[in-house]
């Protein structure tokens, strides 16, 4: 599915003064899962697992505050806690009651913060379950790429303007495994999703979650560590940014973990370099939380 049929199956919200994109499709009385993508995409990182999830489930994906189709606004101070607040403004316009939670790298750090909401009884809706895939859950396993760094440094503003597809294509294949690289028509829609609305420009705005994860570090890991739904990890091990190294760290830290599926020779985007997979490791998770 291409970007431009993924966006005209959904539809707008507005969600704390902001254009929000959501897809949700299903029915009101089945199960739910909402899916949390991560940077710097959209939801459309979600469509090759989509079909496999819908056969049982109603299914919502939203792209976040200056991602995808939603709104980017620019000289914006972006948060995780903020990006937490769309998601929950989403859950209470769709009268969202229990569901799962599926997340991806930038997303699992939304979802670290929407756990810990949920934990201390704050939180809207109610999780049956939660899922991790690659993703920086502990600041001190992340392996950033250089972009990221220079994104993040002082010279972040002018790197953006800089910066340049063939280096963008660069570096979304360089986190994918060694037999699952992304082809040229991927890529592009991958740039698509990113430049749309002019999102390039907000880049260096974008990338300061990683400050927010060393910030919140302690009230994240102890999200999972409280955690009171069934916790579960999918990861490709060959991703050199969270990879086997973010595995053994979680697995030391000796947190709760329901359900764990490797994938060792995939890389960072497990839902696009290998969706049966982790469509088939993801719903027998989930077989067992409702069983």
């Amino acid at each position: 599915m291409r970007p431009s049929e993924w966006q005209s199956r959904g539809k707008t919200l507005i969600i704390n003064g902001f254009r929000i994109f959501i897809m949700d499709e299903g029915e009101p009385d089945q199960e739910t899962i909402m899916l949390i993508h991560g940077f710097p995409t959209a939801s459309w990182d979600w469509h090759r697992i989509w079909p496999a999830l819908r056969q049982s489930y109603r299914v919502v994906a939203m792209d976040m505050l200056g991602f995808g189709f939603s709104d980017k606004p620019a000289s914006h101070r972006y948060s995780i806690h903020e990006q937490a607040d769309v998601v929950e403004g989403v859950v209470r316009q769709l009268g969202l009651d229990r569901f799962h939670v599926l997340a991806h790298d930038y997303g699992d750090t939304v979802a670290q913060e929407l756990l810990a909401r949920q934990n201390s009884g704050e939180g809207a809706g109610r999780w049956q379950s939660v899922c991790f895939l690659n993703g920086g859950l502990f600041p001190e396993t992340h392996r950033a790429l250089l972009t990221q760094k220079l994104l993040l440094s002082p010279l972040g503003a002018l790197f953006n303007r800089l910066s340049s597809k063939s280096r963008f294509d660069s570096a979304m294949a360089r986190v994918f495994g060694p037999n699952t690289k992304p082809d040229a028509q991927a890529l592009n829609d991958f740039w698509a999703l990113v430049t749309y609305n002019n999102g390039k420009h907000i880049f260096h705005n974008l990338i300061t979650y990683m400050n927010d994860r060393k910030q919140h570090r302690q009230r994240w890991v102890d999200a999972i560590r409280d955690a009171r739904v069934p916790v579960a990890l999918i990861n490709g091990s060959a991703d050199p940014v969270s990879g086997a190294h973010m595995v053994a760290r979680f697995r030391e830290l000796e947190l709760p973990m329901a359900w764990f599926g490797e994938l060792p020779a995939v890389g960072h985007y497990p839902q696009v370099e290998a969706p049966d997979d982790v469509a088939g490791s993801y719903l027998a998770f989930l077989d067992t939380v409702s069983g």
